[in-house]
């Protein structure tokens, strides 16, 4: 039975868990051949069992998004296996501990735009190229809300990718490329325990509700 995602490459960054995990397994399930970039290597393992398990194909990529070298290189790998990418899904994100605006740290400031601002705009660089080719286009991302007391760094960095996913959408109206920027409900997630530690999980919606919810728009 033909798959939605038949044939189509969908490169994953921020894979190990989370959203993340959850549409990387939402594709596959659909046919898409999921690339897999984290950190985390058993977590990427475990991801790749999960998606093995009901049928779907993945390639694992351990790296860290921040190294732009080791970024550019996948990109150009996957054009020399396969000619492009048709789905970028980006959900990499670096969190640190709350704290007073006035008290955020030089290390940690600079790990937070390493992350979540430099390695998110060379990404997306490195990324339009090779999604460029595909007959249908598509780029996914995350926006998030948060209580504003002591997480002034993280809402720094997510108001600053919004920023540049809103121009990106805007400068290609036009074009086959569709730019998707999803709001997920509140989920279980590390980044959230960070902000509410404590909180009752049983309230919360599992990642993989949110993305069988939310990933329905690449089909529209």
């Amino acid at each position: 039975m033909e798959k939605p995602f038949d044939g189509q490459i969908a490169l994953v960054t921020g894979a190990s868990r989370g959203i993340g995990a959850a549409s990387a397994e939402w594709l596959a399930e659909r046919g898409a051949h999921v690339v897999a970039v984290a950190r985390t290597v058993g977590a990427l393992e475990e991801l790749d069992d999960r998606i093995k398990a009901k049928g779907g194909q993945a390639t694992l990529a351990p790296m860290d998004v921040t190294d732009e070298g080791a970024m550019a290189h996948l990109c150009r790998s996957i054009h020399d296996r396969w000619g492009k990418a048709d789905i970028w899904v980006h959900s990499a994100v670096h969190v640190t501990a709350l704290t007073p605006a006035p008290h955020l740290q030089a290390k940690d400031l600079d790990k937070l735009i390493a992350t979540n601002i430099r390695a998110f705009a060379r990404l997306l660089a490195f990324v339009d190229p090779l999604i460029a080719p595909s007959d249908r286009p598509q780029a996914v991302f995350f926006d998030d809300t948060w209580d504003e007391k002591f997480a002034g760094p993280y809402g720094m960095c997510k108001a600053a990718q919004r920023a540049l996913v809103q121009s990106w959408q805007a400068e290609t109206a036009k074009f086959p490329l569709r730019v998707h920027l999803l709001q997920p409900r509140p989920m279980p997630t590390a980044v959230r325990a960070r902000f509410y530690p404590g909180e009752d999980k049983s309230a919360l919606t599992h990642p993989r509700d949110e993305a069988a919810r939310l990933l329905p728009a690449l089909l529209d």
